[in-house]
């Protein structure tokens, strides 16, 4: 059984029991090992939950772009500036912009979507240390598990766009390529912006090419670029044109508790 790393000792048992564990511990508790049998029924029900909180909150968003990219970049980087417009460029567009709802990167997205009077949804995740929303998003739903929400971010979209980040920005794109390059999903555009901050990634991928680990045409599943109007004309062709999208308004059925969504609202 784990240990608490700041003191030590064994946690109490209710704490690493699937019925009781805090939400921001649900991950780590679910993948520790096996647990009880009622234990495992409670995690399915946890996970079904996390889920229906999901698809209630973002059944009626529109189609999609999500923006993933890091939470540590500031307001004064020139890739906040990069995802504002890009967020605003989505919008004009008529994409709905998704993001994991934080700070830095996903900030700035959903500020250009909010700003360019578009739509701006979030999906956020329950972490140890809080992970707020940010003040731009006209939905936001909180998750439990890391999983959930990587599924909805791809569940919702036509197109993603990379922007820098780190592990975990790593984590969505290469599971959003691996969806596509094995027939998953459809071949949604993945657009990565900043060619010198992903130079040794696409050196990587060359690489993985000329020596068969992946398809010489798995490359031309991902557009890398610096300029913003090259990333959206990218989206317009390979998501608009192919897919036939244009904006569909879901009914919504009030006395379910369902909720349209309007920009700025």
């Amino acid at each position: 059984m784990p240990t608490d790393p700041a003191t030590g000792s064994i946690p109490p048992i209710s704490e690493n029991s699937a019925s009781t564990a805090p939400p921001e511990r649900a991950d780590e508790v679910m993948l520790e090992g096996p647990h009880s049998r009622l234990d495992e029924f409670f995690t399915l029900f946890r996970v079904m939950a996390d889920f229906l909180r999901g698809f209630r909150a973002l059944h009626f968003v529109g189609p999609c772009v999500t923006v993933f990219g890091s939470a540590r970049i500031h307001v004064d980087s020139p890739y906040y500036e990069m995802a504002r417009q890009v967020g605003a460029g989505l919008v004009r567009l008529g994409f709905t912009v998704m993001t994991g709802g934080g700070p830095g990167i996903m900030e700035a997205a959903n500020r250009g979507a909010r700003e360019a009077g578009g739509r701006s949804v979030g999906c956020n995740i329950k972490l140890p240390h809080e992970q707020a929303p940010n003040e731009y998003l006209d939905r936001s739903v909180t998750l439990f598990y890391f999983f959930v929400r990587k599924t909805l971010l791809i569940k919702y979209s036509y197109a993603f766009v990379v922007m820098p980040g780190g592990a975990g920005t790593l984590d969505e794109l290469f599971e959003a390529l691996t969806l596509i390059q094995t027939g998953k999903i459809r071949n949604f555009p993945i657009v990565v912006m900043g060619t010198d901050y992903w130079r040794e990634l696409t050196s990587l991928l060359e690489k993985m090419a000329r020596l068969g680990t992946i398809g010489l045409p798995d490359l031309s599943l991902v557009f890398v670029t610096d300029s913003v109007e090259a990333a959206i004309e990218h989206i317009r062709v390979r998501a608009i044109e192919p897919f036939g999208l244009k904006r569909v308004v879901r009914r919504h059925i009030p006395w379910l508790g369902e909720q349209g969504l309007n920009a700025g609202s």
